[in-house]
């Protein structure tokens, strides 16, 4: 027998769980509809902090009404079973997360609209004074019709209100969490635009930028490595369109994107091959662009590899050059495809067939003499084995013919004449 949450949501399926809460699918019997039902965990419905934390989620969300973000229906205590719940729009597809165990990483083309989808929810809840605070794939969700929407404010609270946690305690998942968040500082905006900032760099990759065993592995991470860029991991992303991705991660919140808007308008600056502009003292140069003398003092003191070179009125930044080992990217074309072109290699010289006519006369001599010593020495052996009684040999005078063959020929005709 299903479960009927507050007497007209009926549970049918189970379609997640986190350590907070699971999430069920449900049909909502009065509206008769398909809705996400969220219970709060049953070992945590006895914690204060935890149900607070489980109803500010349900006030701030129900704020919240936009296009790219799931909307809130209801929210209550069941008298039945004595759960927590919130009713949400139910989002027929696939979770980014799942998108991402499937298919390992996004061409630019598909995932942008998915990041740009994001920066205007996330935009539109900054605004309304509300802070995620646990963007990651498993959160953002891709309807079968392509709608993009953030879903689970599950740790999102009123910026004007006070903070629930405690002191120095760290929720959402550690590898989207901003360095602030990582130091037990409270989260802002800023901290949205970071974790963003990440997903758009793994769905682009299938990578994460930082990896870490422990948060404070993480941490350390974060405070001394820079991310490879990701026009060095993929073939299809622009060095424009890595640099506005670059300028979401930094570590310092102020050298990020003022809003998550600008975040959006730069990712598409940068997959048109255009320098992002918003921020323009915090986005990285390009490879031989001017730039004033602020911007150099932001790049020299955030530690970006680059040469700085003074020029006159303005100030040429050269970037060090990464050797590129990118990954497979869309597919090539046909011409792409077709094999390099060796260069035609020298062929050596044959030698040549024919001899010259007399190195022929040379050949002809060195047998004829080697017939006439076989039968000299055949004539000699004869002669002294006693085969003849007169007990010499008389070899008259002849005049041989040049040709070997018939030489020979000549030369035993004389030798058996001889032996009569």
């Amino acid at each position: 027998m299903s479960t009927l949450i507050a007497g007209r949501y009926r549970l049918e399926s189970r379609l997640g769980s986190g350590g907070m809460s699971t999430v069920h699918l449900a049909f909502d019997e009065r509206l008769e509809r398909l809705v996400a039902v969220k219970l709060l965990a049953e070992h945590l419905a006895d914690d204060p902090a935890f149900v607070s934390r489980f109803q500010r989620e349900a006030l701030a969300a129900a704020r919240l009404i936009h296009e790219n973000i799931v909307q809130v229906f209801d929210s209550g205590l069941d008298p039945d079973t004595d759960q927590h719940f919130i009713v949400m729009e139910y989002i027929e597809g696939q979770s980014c997360a799942e998108i991402l165990r499937a298919r390992g990483w996004l061409p630019t083309d598909e995932a942008l609209p998915i990041i740009i989808a994001c920066c205007a929810g996330l935009d539109y809840a900054h605004r309304k004074g509300v802070v995620h605070r646990d963007v990651k794939p498993g959160n953002i969700l891709r309807g079968n019709d392509h709608r993009v929407k953030l879903a689970d404010f599950g740790i999102a609270k009123a910026t004007e209100q006070s903070s629930i946690t405690q002191a120095g305690s760290v929720l959402g998942t550690a590898a989207y969490l901003a360095p602030e968040q990582g130091r037990g500082e409270e989260a802002g905006p800023p901290a949205d635009v970071y974790a963003l900032g990440v997903v758009t760099y793994q769905l682009l990759s299938g990578r994460l930028p930082f990896e870490g065993k422990s948060l404070t592995e993480l941490a350390l991470k974060q405070q001394g490595e820079r991310p490879p860029p990701l026009d060095t991991l993929v073939s299809g992303v622009r060095p424009e369109l890595a640099a506005a991705v670059d300028v979401a991660l930094r570590l310092e919140p102020h050298l990020r994107y003022p809003t998550a808007l600008d975040m959006g308008r730069a990712l598409e600056d940068g997959a048109r091959g255009v320098r992002p502009g918003a921020g323009a003292a915090i986005v990285p140069p390009l490879p031989g662009e001017l730039v004033d003398e602020t911007d150099v003092t932001v790049v020299a003191e955030h530690g970006r590899d680059a040469t700085v070179v003074a020029g006159g009125e303005s100030t040429r930044i050269v970037p060090v050059v990464r050797p590129r080992e990118p990954r497979v990217g869309p597919a090539r074309s046909d011409i792409d495809r077709r094999p390099a072109q060796r260069p035609p290699q020298r062929r050596r010289p044959t030698p040549p067939t024919d001899r010259p006519p007399h190195d022929n006369a040379r050949l002809f001599a060195l047998l004829a003499g080697i017939v006439v010593a076989i039968v000299i020495a055949a004539v000699i052996i004869i002669s002294l084995g006693g085969g003849n009684s007169r007990g010499s040999v008389s070899i008259p005078y002849q005049r041989y013919s040049h040709n070997a063959a018939t030489a020979a020929q000549q030369m035993s005709t004389t030798v058996e004449d001889n032996q009569q």
